[in-house]
């Protein structure tokens, strides 16, 4: 339809005028209506009382009969006026039927016209003077006519200029209650990702469009975070590629400017080989954490019993070449809400990095019983965490100062954090009294298996 495509202001206004008209005819049909109700009723009424004024004249025996302008009176006898004012003294008032009527009972008719009167007439007959003559009284109704049609000429001036201002008064409510819609609308319409900091304009009063304007500017806090974050994460990913890259490149370039011994190629090769295995693992990683974060959703989950899941990981590290000292503490019968994969690649990060940067003995605790939170702590004795980069551990990207010369991407905590994030839980980090890192896996929902 075209009206869905006028202005928001445009439709109010439309819609308002239309039932404004509806109530404005509606109204005035009905002060018409009664209007004449009510001056058929004060007719009738003063009709009665000059019937009974003429069925009193009758009685006598040469009756005198009011005679009030508008009005006639007649009193009849056999069909023959005996009386009669002067608007019908020519023409009898009544048909023989109606005359016929009127001796058996009070009559009240209408007619176009009747003896010198304005038609149209109302007449009033009734049986007088022992029911040997009929008393009859008219009044014509061109006055109430006259005044049902100057009241319609009036209302008919009146209520469209009142529809009019209406309109106009709608058309400027729309416009003013709008207008804070329109200055968030500009504003918007300015904000850019060069410069996201600007916010919608939001009014003193605590209407629902002021609320609009809070939760539109919460949600451009929130993109903004995360266009911040994607940024950071873009120039980290493009900074850890850039030293595989130019390594591979440095290799194969050194390779090829003379002629190498097959020791040397395979050297080169080698290490050419090792760059690419780093990038592999950084392009996983980097996929993982794309994953993770577009399934920040609920996440397919079971009930995962924790002795078994991480007795099968600690076994996997003792038996792996160089063994490792790692104990595992944790009482049959724990379970958590989670999906296994996720829960153990969270846990295989968190030894991998107690291992790199820590030191033996490396401590696996599981705690929780029904209705507890249950808790995934992976401790080692190293030199712990730098205070100040406790906050930022779980970061992508981030590692401490004295960890950067060995290896790594930043990424293995935060993929840690991801995980455990989308299965309901949170990550955190802390030193212990006696030395050591503490990276602990809280998940909310727990019971006995």
């Amino acid at each position: 339809m075209m009206i869905r495509r006028w202005p928001i202001r445009w439709r109010l206004t439309a819609a308002f005028t239309l039932t404004m008209a509806v109530v404005l005819a509606g109204a005035g049909a009905g002060t018409v209506a009664n209007t004449r109700s009510s001056l058929d009723e004060s007719i009738t009424e003063a009709l009665r009382y000059q019937l009974r004024d003429v069925q009193a004249a009758a009685e006598t025996t040469s009756p005198t009969l009011p005679n009030a302008p508008g009005s006639a009176a007649q009193v009849l006898e056999g069909g023959r006026i005996v009386a009669s004012s002067r608007e019908a003294a020519d023409h009898v008032l009544l048909s023989p039927s109606e005359l016929a009527t009127a001796q058996r009972g009070p009559l009240l008719t209408e007619r176009p016209n009747a003896g010198s009167l304005r038609g149209p007439v109302r007449i009033a007959a009734a049986p007088a003077a022992g029911d040997s003559r009929v008393a009859v009284a008219a009044v014509s109704l061109a006055d109430r006519d006259a005044a049902v049609a100057d009241l319609a000429g009036e209302l008919a001036v009146f209520l469209p200029l009142v529809l009019v201002a209406a309109a106009v008064g709608a058309y400027l409510l729309a416009l003013g209650s709008l207008w804070p819609v329109e200055r968030m609308r500009a504003r918007a319409a300015t904000i850019t990702a060069e410069d996201p900091e600007q916010r919608l304009p939001l009014s003193t009063s605590r209407d629902e469009i002021s609320r609009l304007g809070t939760t539109l500017n919460d949600m451009l806090d929130r993109l903004h975070e995360a266009l911040a974050r994607e940024r950071r994460f873009v120039a980290d990913a493009s900074h850890e590629m850039r030293t595989p890259l130019s390594l591979l490149t440095t290799e194969l370039e050194l390779a090829l400017q003379r002629p190498r011994t097959t020791d040397e190629l395979k050297a080169a090769l080698r290490s050419a080989l090792e760059e690419t295995e780093r990038l592999s693992r950084l392009a996983q990683d980097l996929l993982l954490l794309a994953r993770a974060d577009e399934c920040a959703g609920p996440v397919r989950r079971g009930t995962v019993e924790l002795h078994g899941l991480l007795g099968t990981t600690v076994d996997r590290y003792r038996n792996a070449p160089g063994g490792h000292e790692i104990t595992l503490e944790c009482e049959p019968g724990v379970a958590v809400l989670a999906n296994r994969n996720d829960l153990d690649r969270a846990v295989c990060n968190l030894l991998d990095n107690a291992l790199q940067h820590g030191a033996p003995p490396i401590t696996v605790r599981a705690t929780g019983t029904a209705d507890v939170a249950v808790t995934i702590e992976v401790r080692d004795h190293g030199p712990g965490i730098d205070p100040a980069f406790l906050p930022r551990a779980f970061d992508r990207f981030t590692r401490a100062d004295n960890a950067r010369t060995a290896g790594g991407t930043g990424l293995g905590l935060a993929i840690t954090a991801a995980l455990t994030r989308r299965n309901g839980g949170r990550a955190t980090a802390a030193n212990a009294d006696d030395g050591g890192a503490r990276f602990i896996l809280t998940f909310c929902t727990a019971f006995s298996a």
